[in-house]
């Protein structure tokens, strides 16, 4: 069996963030710079990310 795992990145107001259990008012941010983010997990190995954009969800 192979497992694939792979990463996640949600945006919100253009900031890479985590909520609370769903809840906007209870957010994270991890960085400032969604590419950035995504380049780092390329360069980790990750051959694709799932990205949700927040604003639009």
């Amino acid at each position: 069996m192979t497992i694939t795992i792979i990463p996640a990145i949600d945006i919100l107001g253009g900031k890479v963030v985590r909520l609370e259990r769903g809840d906007y008012s209870k957010v994270t941010v991890y960085s400032g710079d969604p590419v950035k983010t995504a380049e780092k997990w390329f360069s980790k190995g990750a051959e694709r990310l799932h990205v949700v954009d927040l604003d639009g969800a």
